[in-house]
């Protein structure tokens, strides 16, 4: 059964999928999608490939598959995950997850999920990014959903209802499971924290009963660790500029972020399950106000997505950097030092007028995580 109060912002169904790859395998750029996810098969045989799917499963199976596999190859030295046997294939799942790639966090869970046996999930993608029929026609066959941001606190509150409303009809209805980040947009300055604002949203669409109201929705803190932070550079500019001006995001910055993100060298990618917030895990928080009681889901969802942020060398090293300090040394080589403080250089090719807070705010993108381990 079809739900058009959802058509504003559902992804595609299977019948719109044809005119969509159609759109796809015209578009101007498909040329350059195509050299890098099919590099050894001829341009033509490609866009007959791309405008003859008819399903979101064959999109999934025979270019985002593809996608992943390209993206580990290529920019990936090893690619780990954990906890994903908690998971039963026959439920579906809310994961909230930190996020640190505009478009490789959902990415690499859909991958997991596809090879693991288990059905992929709806992916929240903010509006903004919404900014071109190609990235749209590829959301929307991908699983993507869309979310509103900003606007007035009446325009707020509606969005919000209506994504908690999709939310859950997606999980107990739809069957399908969604991904969600812990708040809106990417962290940039290497300390996840989930926004409160999240957890309430989840309750709003059953407020009568909090416990059966994120219950039902089998929510699963998912951790994602990267050696090398997806536009480390970029990031600590946008926390530079930030500083002293309201930051304004230029022209075609999404795309140069998501471009950014999948090319860009990740060295060792790890994903972490936890386990499942169940009805006896939250009944521990049944006597709580309304207010406690999303405060205290927040703080669950950050002990477990902290904690099982797996640090990596760069993490240590920038730590000791940061604090003139080699109390960390015994996580790392030599060599990988010397690779960091060569990545850190880079930022000198950058003019600005306090270059050692540009350092400073680099080297936290990569230390703050190191904190994890006194939450």
């Amino acid at each position: 059964m079809n739900h058009p109060e959802f058509d504003d912002i559902r992804p595609y169904r299977d019948e719109e999928i044809p005119a969509a790859m159609q759109r796809i395998a015209s578009s101007e750029f498909f040329p350059l999608l195509a050299t890098y996810i099919f590099p050894e098969e001829e341009l033509e045989a490609v866009r007959r490939k791309v405008a003859s799917i008819k399903t979101i499963r064959e999109f999934q199976e025979q270019v985002m598959a593809v996608v992943n596999e390209q993206v580990i190859a290529r920019s990936i030295t090893s690619f780990t995950w954990e906890g994903i046997e908690r998971l039963d294939p026959s439920e579906r799942y809310l994961f909230v997850s930190n996020h640190r790639d505009i478009m490789l966090d959902a990415s690499l869970l859909q991958y997991l999920l596809f090879e693991h046996g288990h059905e992929t999930s709806e992916i929240t993608f903010g509006a903004n990014l919404m900014s071109s029929q190609l990235v749209i026609d590829i959301g929307k066959a991908n699983k993507m959903f869309r979310i509103e941001r900003g606007g007035n606190m009446k325009d707020f509150y509606r969005s919000s209802m209506h994504c908690s409303e999709y939310i859950r009809h997606t999980i107990t209805e739809k069957r399908q499971s969604v991904w969600i980040a812990q708040r809106n947009g990417r962290t940039k300055d290497g300390n996840d924290l989930t926004d409160q604002g999240i957890v309430k949203m989840f309750c709003m669409s059953k407020p009568f009963d909090k416990i059966e109201a994120l219950a039902e929705l089998h929510i699963v803190p998912l951790s994602i660790s990267y050696e090398w932070e997806p536009c480390d550079i970029l990031k600590a500019l946008e926390l530079y500029e930030s500083r002293f001006t309201r930051y304004t995001k230029k022209p075609g910055e999404d795309l140069n972020s998501i471009l950014t993100g999948i090319m860009q060298p990740k060295g060792a990618v790890h994903l972490a399950f936890g386990p499942c917030l169940d009805a006896k895990t939250l009944r521990a928080y049944d006597g709580c106000t309304h207010n406690e009681y999303h405060k205290q889901v927040t703080r669950l969802l950050d002990r477990t997505i902290r904690g099982n942020y797996r640090l990596m060398p760069n993490n240590f090293i920038a730590h000791d950097l940061r604090y003139g300090q080699t109390r960390h040394a015994a996580h790392y080589t030599p060599a990988q030092k010397d690779a960091f403080i060569g990545r850190l250089g880079e930022l000198a090719k950058f003019e600005v007028d306090d270059p050692d807070l540009l350092r400073d705010i680099f080297l936290g993108i990569y230390a703050s995580p190191v904190e994890y381990l006194n939450d």
